[in-house]
């Protein structure tokens, strides 16, 4: 909501019913046809989120008596103040945006049809629930691939593979061919999948009490023990492999070239509860923990350089991105961090959400500009610009999104309850 000249405008970004505004604050208004069309994505919106009232009975007549505002009509009938020409402004009296007979308007809600999801809604347009797993434009769907049968925690794209892997819940890890799509094996581990990732042709697979390590091209096998509880969370940085683990501990490995093996290397001790998140950047790796803090250690020394404590819930996810720390919490914020010129790291901004926060992931769309993916535990994943934190998205998913990952060309994956679905950023090509 602002004010303007006196004027009361509220920026109803969902459609829902709001007061009447006074006689005169329709003046100068438009209403938003990506709103009508179900799919507004700009918040705040210039335009208006609610049709104009219909005039009718004594208030219309004396709206239209002496010193009114001049009206017009479209061929829908419809009737209300001239408005203002501004550079969005469209004189195209046909225009039918989101109209279904009889100026019926169907306000979409932010939630998906069960019965389109079945395959059987017969509402159609007139459908207020979602035939879509997403909203915002830019981006588009480009598969769904079912398959596991609890949620997905881990997607990986080793180097120079043309196989996507996808850990789950299921204690599976599955290997997906990127050109047709299909299942290509199941690997059953007898442990559900806490964390997965890759670096160079190796990946890493995080179960309770170990850590398993397969090199996809010669298909050597390791196991990494130490562990203590499931292993939650895996970087590589600095040529070592940290795992963050259930009892707070942080397991540190390097690779031995002569033996082809890992070795252990070190392991850091300080959180008092489960090490959830990691992320390397800045010659610094960093740590977040359900004890609700952040803690950044040193890559050379491998010892602790400060705490952070401004989270008052479970540390999620963490996100390097140039000279910024992100990181996320189910304490419903959004974190980043700036190192002073002491070399801390203080919050210089905090963005607030509805919901807790899962996972974090950073990449840019087809025009290169930054976007932050915000995965939140109401089954949906939030697309943000940055710097400036505007909505630019939204994805949903039939569970909670744990996984999200960045793939080449614009192209970035999301892992929920039953599968994971591939994106890419850039406008559908329409179907001869």
């Amino acid at each position: 909501m602002d004010l303007d000249g006196g004027n009361r405008r509220v920026f109803n970004r969902l459609g829902g019913p709001s007061a009447a505004p006074p006689p005169d604050s329709s003046k100068n208004q438009k209403v938003c046809y990506h709103w009508r069309a179900g799919k507004c994505s700009r918040y705040p919106c210039p335009f208006l989120h609610r049709e104009l009232p219909h005039p009718s009975g004594p208030t219309s007549a004396a709206a239209n008596g002496p010193g009114a505002p001049k009206r017009f009509a479209d061929d829908s009938g419809f009737s209300g103040p001239a408005p203002r020409r501004g550079p969005n402004f469209n004189n195209n009296h046909n225009n039918t945006w989101g109209r279904m007979g009889a100026n019926k308007v169907v306000r979409k809600t932010e939630k998906v049809c069960n019965y389109w999801v079945q395959g059987n809604c017969n509402y159609g347009d007139r459908c207020k629930f979602l035939h879509s797993w997403s909203l915002g434009e830019g981006f588009t769907l480009l598969n769904h691939l079912d398959g596991h049968q609890k949620v997905v925690t881990g997607i990986a794209l080793p180097a120079g593979m043309d196989k996507l892997y996808t850990g789950s819940k299921d204690e599976t890890v599955r290997a997906w061919d990127t050109n047709t799509g299909q299942c290509m094996g199941v690997l059953n581990l007898g442990g559900e999948v806490g964390c997965m990732i890759s670096e160079g042709p190796w990946l890493f697979v995080g179960i309770p009490n170990v850590v398993k390590a397969w090199n996809t091209q010669t298909n050597q096998e390791l196991s990494l023990s130490g562990p203590v509880g499931q292993v939650y969370t895996m970087v590589v940085g600095n040529d070592l492999l940290f795992a963050g683990t259930q009892d707070g501990t942080i397991l540190v490995w390097k690779f031995n070239a002569g033996t082809n093996s890992f070795e252990p290397a070190a392991s850091l001790k300080g959180h008092t509860l489960a090490v959830v998140s990691l992320v390397v950047g800045a010659n610094r790796l960093y740590s977040g923990s359900m004890d609700h803090s952040i803690k950044a250690w040193s890559l050379e020394t491998l010892q602790c350089l400060q705490t952070l404590t401004e989270h008052t819930n479970v540390v999620m996810s963490l996100l390097c991105w140039e000279q910024f720390l992100l990181s996320c919490s189910l304490d419903q914020t959004v974190k980043v961090w700036v190192a002073t010129e002491n070399g801390n790291l203080e919050v210089t901004y905090t963005h607030n959400e509805e919901h807790g926060l899962l996972s974090l992931q950073g990449m840019h769309d087809s025009e290169s500009k930054p976007v932050l993916l915000c995965a939140c535990n109401d089954n949906s994943v939030r697309l943000y610009d940055l710097p400036s934190f505007s909505e630019k998205g939204k994805i949903f998913g039939k569970q909670e999104i744990r996984a999200i990952e960045v793939g080449p060309g614009g192209l970035f994956f999301t892992g929920d309850g039953t599968g994971f679905r591939v994106w890419k950023w850039g406008e559908a090509v329409p179907k001869p």
